[in-house]
């Protein structure tokens, strides 16, 4: 036993060295809470058009079918909060799009993470994760202790707000596991009742077919007309649901380079987006999360939020 505390002790200390924000351990098992979540959401076509959803339930619920012998979930947050916001009177990019695909930058730190691991404590088998397998991220970050999941969906830490990506390394390597924490939300309700697109429909219960952020990065057709005058200038995501939750007070700049937000992608103009040619976003949007919508839909997307003064069709 005190094997393992010294190797999560080390391994918690690579991972902050590396630039994560913070780290917590859970033990791997079945997700047996999120199990009738999961499935309900579903039978509730409350993925949409998001089909991947549906695949690889088993593997979304149990990180074993993941990695052989897995033992641990190692949960990751690196915070994005930019220093400097947008103008709002422009197309707005959610945060978490100001700088470089974070994708890349956490994959970065994952590799360097898992070779730590195996260079000091041996033979450990291991995969890294970022948004692009089926693991529910906030889950194992609450079970790892690194918050709690709020009304709006989203993992809450009680001295950092939302503002975080969530990654993982499963391992075949024993930890010491955290203690989840409790939820502070308390009475608050102030994300459901700022949602402009009501996707909120039960605390912690977000209806993905309805949210901004998914008509304008995922849905690959035409917006509803319905959701006219809704979306005030959100061209790119929606940040409302973080924007009035009162634990973002405590949301500090990030100190990753990569996070750095670029003022050319950020200043355009909704003529000067629709004017843009394929050659010009590929240059202004490399390696971002703006490609995948693509420059297509991104005009989608603004022509639709420029029709916000027109009546909504009955």
């Amino acid at each position: 036993m005190l094997q393992h505390t010294k190797n999560t002790q080390l391994i918690k200390d690579e991972a902050l060295r590396l630039g994560f924000s913070h780290v917590g351990i859970s033990n791997a098992g079945f997700l047996e809470e999120e199990a009738p979540r999961l499935e309900k959401w579903l039978s509730q076509n409350m993925h949409g058009k998001m089909s991947y959803m549906e695949r690889y339930f088993d593997k979304r619920l149990d990180p074993r079918l993941l990695v052989d012998g897995a033992k641990t979930v190692i949960s990751l947050l690196l915070n994005y909060y930019p220093s400097a916001q947008q103008d709002t009177s422009l197309p707005q990019i959610s945060k978490y799009a100001y700088g470089r695909d974070y994708h890349f930058v956490i994959k970065d730190k994952l590799k360097s993470l898992l070779n730590f691991i195996q260079e000091e404590i041996g033979s450990v088998n291991g995969r890294a994760f970022v948004d692009s397998a089926p693991v529910l991220d906030r889950a194992w970050a609450k079970k790892a202790g690194l918050g709690w999941i709020g009304k709006n969906g989203n993992l809450i830490h009680p001295k950092n707000g939302s503002f975080f990506f969530i990654a993982e390394l499963i391992v075949d390597l024993e930890l010491e596991p955290d203690a989840p924490m409790r939820d502070y939300c308390g009475t608050c309700t102030k994300c459901i009742d700022a949602c402009p697109t009501n996707a909120i429909v039960a605390p912690k219960v977000v209806d993905g077919s309805k949210c901004i952020s998914y008509f304008t990065i995922e849905l690959k057709e035409a917006i509803p007309d319905r959701y006219k005058n809704t979306f005030g200038n959100w061209a790119f995501g929606c940040d409302v649901c973080q924007d009035v939750c009162p634990w973002n007070r405590f949301s500090s700049p990030t100190t990753e380079p990569d996070f750095i937000p670029k003022n050319e992608l950020l200043s355009k103009s909704e003529a000067e987006w629709l004017e843009m040619t394929e050659e010009v976003f590929q240059q202004l949007a490399k390696e971002s999360p703006l490609l995948r919508p693509g420059l297509e839909n991104m005009k989608r997307n603004i022509r639709f939020i420029e029709r916000n003064d027109e009546t909504p069709a009955q």
